[in-house]
Parts: structure tokens; C-alpha cells; sequence
């Protein structure tokens, strides 16, 4: 980050778009790049500080929490070049089929004994389609769901037909992950065993179905500003009602393993713009926040973030549920997400 001195025209037109924002409007691509592009400290934390108070107006003191449980791990055909879990790389990610309903079933305690509002099943294979493991799977959603201690997710790759989407809203599925991962234009230098059109579809199949989408992406993969502002004015138009923001934990045996980290100014930076581009969506912050962001992990709620991916992720620890429960006390926040069905997302409001 450059450390040249406050702008004051600068601190002007954020004050502006950040007005217009709160006022129920929206910021144009050229805005939300001008937003990126920011470099000082002292403009990148008045960006914040707008980014703040667009999140407490449009989602108050609540904080959406979910967890994941992996319920296919490893062995994946798909080349994602962050992904431990591809069967292309040599990594010591664990690799186990399909688990049965009862490790769902503590998950789900565990979830509800944390306050956590959603539960996703996640599972590392290209994607579902009809058989018997879509069986097993919707068994599994029907079961979480009955169980009534946390909301039924799924995160289970690639959707290719609607009867499939259609067959998950039944068993009870609520919300699904698929993320985009980043822009169009860079999403080749991340995969090439399947394409970005091919997670467009999955989440229009999705929408169909009357499951609620989440998606976003991931920061640190050697993409430009660019391509992070693409992303967030993409998950706008398909209409992402959570946004998740993973920063890369480069692990070795990948292709990312040597990438080098970005700054913590520079993430907190880009959540903020992504509040700015998506005023009414949750923004959740979830892998490789421990790693890239230490000490400074708190400041995700100042820079717009509403939401919070709790637990360990799929190959990776996170710090305790315990001390992200103390963090959001002593920041004034609420866990405690009102389960509305995302409705206030859904309010008319003028652009």
C-alpha cells in the first residue's frame, strides 16, 4: 500500500457513492472500480468506515453464522489449482467416500449448541446427478432438516439438470453453495476441467428450484483488481443472497502453493468494496481469514463483512468457535440471525 498522504477529493467522492449507497442506490462498474483501485491508508480505512455503516443500516447488529461438514473428502476429478482435495495433486488432504446420516446429525448439534444458523453438507466430486447418491444425499438433507437445529446448505458442485435442483428444493435443501470463484476472464487460470459457464448454469438451475444461492469467490489466486470487481458485479446479477469471501491458503502440492499472501489492508479493502457493489446480501468471510488476516481479523465487521463461515474448513483449521463467539460480544454483534428467508434482500428500492 502506497503511503501517501489523505485526499481529500478522494474522501469527498467515497462520502458521495457511500451516501448514494445508503440511500437505497447502487455505484456503476466504473465506480466500483475506482473503489478497488484505492491505495493509501487513510482513504482504504474511510472506505471502510462508509462500508460500516452501509452494513449496520441494511443488516443492523446481526451476524449470519454457518459451518460446513464434508461429507465426500479427496479424490475429486476436478483441477481446481487452490483445491488440496483434487485427485491431480499430490496433497495430505484426507480422502474418504460418502459418509453416512449420523456425523451430519452431530454436526448439526454441535451447530446448534454454537448458535449457528446453517449447516452445509459439502462434498469434493464434480457434481450430482441422478442415482443412488442423490438419494443418499437428499436422504441426508431430509433427515438434517427434520432434525430442525440448524438450516439445510449444500455445497455439491456442479447442477446439470433441473430435475436434479428440483429433487434437492423437496428433501428440504435451503440454500446452495457454488461459488464463481473469480471473473470470467481469469476463471481459466484457476480450472479447465470445467467452465465458468457451467457454474452459471448450476446456480440458474438452482434459482429455478427456489434455492437460495450463495457464491462468491476467492482473493490472493494472482488475479487483478479487475477481476475482483467483475466478480462482485456478476454475483449481483445473479442474485447471490450470500456472498462468501475466501482469501487463499496456499497449500503445498498445489499449483497456488507458492503464491505469495495479500496484505490484510489490501483484503480488508476489497470486502469493503464488495458491500458497496452488494449493500443488501450477507457478506461472509470464511477460508483463510485465520491465515491472511491475524490480529486484524475483527476489522471484517468495520469493512462491511455480516456474515461468518465458524468451525474448520474443509481441509483447513480455524481458530475456535469459542473465540469467534467472544470477537462478535465484544464487538457488539448479534449471532443470534434473525431466520427471515432472506426477505430483506428481496425489498424494492430505487437505483
Amino acid at each position: 500500500m502506497s503511503a501517501e498522504s489523505f485526499d481529500g477529493s478522494n474522501h469527498e467522492r467515497i462520502a458521495e457513492l457511500g451516501r448514494r449507497v445508503l440511500g437505497g442506490g447502487s455505484i456503476a462498474r466504473d465506480e466500483g472500480q475506482w473503489l478497488f483501485d484505492l491505495e493509501s491508508g487513510p482513504d482504504i480505512l474511510e472506505l471502510m468506515s462508509w462500508a460500516n455503516r452501509i452494513r449496520e443500516h441494511f443488516k443492523g447488529n446481526k451476524i449470519h453464522l454457518c459451518s460446513i461438514v464434508n461429507v465426500k473428502a479427496g479424490g475429486c476429478s476436478e483441477n481446481c489449482r487452490f483445491c488440496s482435495q483434487s485427485a491431480a495433486y499430490q496433497t495430505d488432504s484426507p480422502r474418504y467416500g460418502l459418509i453416512d446420516v449420523d456425523p451430519v446429525l452431530e454436526a448439526a448439534n454441535e451447530a446448534q449448541a454454537n448458535g449457528v444458523t446453517a449447516l452445509g453438507l459439502v462434498a469434493a466430486w464434480r457434481g450430482l446427478e441422478e442415482g443412488p447418491v442423490l438419494d443418499e444425499i437428499c436422504g441426508q438433507l431430509e433427515e438434517l432438516k427434520r432434525s430442525g437445529k440448524a438450516r439445510p446448505d449444500a455445497s455439491l458442485g456442479i447442477i446439470k439438470t433441473q430435475k436434479v435442483a428440483d429433487r434437492l428444493k423437496e428433501a428440504g435443501l435451503e440454500c446452495y453453495n457454488h461459488n464463481l470463484e473469480s471473473s470470467q476472464r481469469f476463471f481459466p487460470q484457476v480450472c479447465t476441467t470445467h467452465t465458468y459457464d457451467e457454474r452459471v448454469q448450476t446456480i440458474k438451475h438452482l434459482k429455478q428450484a427456489g434455492i437460495k444461492i450463495c457464491s462468491g469467490g476467492i482473493l490472493g489466486m494472482g488475479e487483478t483488481r479487475e477481476d475482483r470487481c467483475e466478480l462482485a458485479f456478476s454475483l449481483k446479477e445473479l442474485g447471490a443472497h450470500i456472498v462468501p469471501i475466501n482469501i487463499l491458503n496456499p497449500i503445498e502440492g498445489t499449483p497456488f502453493a507458492g503464491k505469495e499472501q495479500l496484505p490484510p489492508l489490501e483484503i480488508l479493502k476489497s470486502i469493503a468494496c464488495f458491500r458497496f457493489i452488494l449493500p443488501r446480501q450477507e457478506i461472509m468471510i470464511a477460508g483463510g481469514r485465520t491465515v491472511n488476516l491475524r490480529d486484524s481479523q475483527s476489522m471484517i465487521f468495520m469493512a462491511g463483512a455480516s456474515a461468518l463461515m465458524v468451525g474448520n474448513y474443509l481441509t483447513t483449521l480455524n481458530q475456535p468457535v469459542e473465540k469467534d463467539l467472544q470477537m462478535l460480544k465484544d464487538l457488539g454483534l448479534d449471532p443470534n440471525w434473525d431466520k427471515e428467508g432472506f426477505c430483506d434482500q428481496e425489498l424494492p428500492h430505487t437505483t
